[in-house]
C-alpha cells in the first residue's frame, strides 16, 4: 500500500526500511506483460476514484468501489488481508500520512487532501500506485504540497534507466522537495514490487548511506513513492496500529507509480493517462 505506500511490512516496526538482501528480481518479458495488466487495473481504479470523489462520501464508499472494480477485472485486492489490513485501499486524509483504514465514519469534506493507495494482484503479480486528490478547492498551501509531491515523483522517475543508481533518483526527489520548502517522510520508503507486494530493493526518497546504492538493471520493477509533509518530517502511528499521522498535524501528500527499468529509461506501468 505504497509501503502500502511502501509500506506494508509489519505496521509495528519502524522505521519501515528493509535491510538490503541479495535476490532483487529481474522480470522476464512474460512476467512484465502480466505486470502491465496488473498495473493497468490499478491505474484504472485510481483514475475512476479520482473522478468520482465528492464531499459527503465516506472512505468506505471508495473502498467498496475499488474492491468491486479490481475483482471485475479479474484481479484481487493486494492490500486486503495483508498483515491483517482490512481494506482494499489505504485512504489517508489531511494529516494522515499513510495506511489510513477505510471507514463508514470517515466522511470526505471539501478542502480535504485525500490520499488513495491501492494494489491489484493479477496472475501472480502485483501493481501498486497512489494518488493525492484535492477535494473540491483546497488551500493554496495544500495545492502546492500536492503539486510538488507529484513533481517529485516524476523527478525521481526521470532518473530511472539501466546503469543508473537508486540514489540518483533519491537525490532528485530530495532536491525538488527541499527546494520547495517541504519535508520528506523518512520512515517509509518505496520498494521493489512484482511477485510480492513488497520486494527488494528499498527505494529511498532521500540520500542515505544506510543501504547499498543499488545499480539498476533492465527488468527491475520499482514502486517509487515520495511522501511529503508541509511541516515536520516525523510521524506517529495511531492506536489502530496502521494509520500514520504527522506529529504536528500538518498536511501530507503522496504519489506512487509502479515503474519498469529499461535499457534506455523507464516505463510507467501504472500510467493513468493510458487507461
Amino acid at each position: 500500500m505504497n509501503i502500502f505506500s511502501s509500506l506494508l511490512s509489519s505496521p509495528t516496526q519502524q522505521p519501515q526500511v528493509k535491510k538490503q538482501r541479495r535476490g532483487i528480481e529481474i522480470k522476464s518479458e512474460r512476467e512484465i506483460e502480466i505486470m502491465r495488466q496488473a498495473a493497468k487495473i490499478v491505474a484504472t481504479v485510481l483514475k475512476e476514484i479520482s473522478q468520482m470523489v465528492q464531499p459527503g462520501m465516506t472512505t468506505a464508499d471508495l473502498d467498496a468501489y475499488a474492491e468491486k472494480r479490481i475483482r471485475s477485472m479479474g484481479a484481487t485486492p493486494s492490500f486486503k488481508g495483508y498483515h491483517g489490513f482490512t481494506g482494499s485501499i489505504c485512504s489517508s486524509i489531511n494529516n494522515e500520512v499513510v495506511h489510513g483504514i477505510p471507514s463508514k465514519k470517515k466522511v470526505i469534506r471539501a478542502g480535504d487532501v485525500l490520499k488513495v493507495d491501492t494494489g491489484a494482484y493479477y496472475q501472480g503479480f502485483h501493481g501498486d500506485s497512489c494518488i493525492t486528490i484535492p477535494v473540491v478547492e483546497v488551500t493554496p498551501e495544500s495545492a502546492k504540497l500536492i503539486r510538488v509531491a507529484e513533481e517529485a515523483l516524476y523527478k525521481g522517475i526521470e532518473q530511472v534507466r539501466a546503469g543508473a543508481y537508486l540514489l540518483d533518483l533519491a537525490g532528485a526527489i530530495e532536491d525538488h522537495v527541499k527546494s520547495n520548502g517541504f519535508s520528506i517522510v523518512e520512515e517509509f520508503t518505496g520498494h521493489g514490487v512484482g511477485r510480492n507486494l513488497h520486494e527488494e530493493p528499498s527505494v529511498f526518497n532521500f540520500r542515505t548511506r544506510e543501504m547499498p546504492n543499488v545499480k539498476l538493471r533492465s527488468g527491475m520493477t520499482l514502486a517509487i513513492e515520495p511522501i511529503l509533509n508541509a511541516g515536520s518530517k516525523y510521524t506517529r502511528t495511531l492506536a489502530d496500529k496502521w494509520t500514520a499521522v504527522t506529529v504536528d498535524n500538518a498536511m501530507s501528500a503522496q504519489f506512487e507509480h509502479t515503474v519498469l527499468v529499461t535499457e534506455t529509461g523507464y516505463e510507467i506501468l501504472t500510467d493513468r493517462s493510458k487507461v
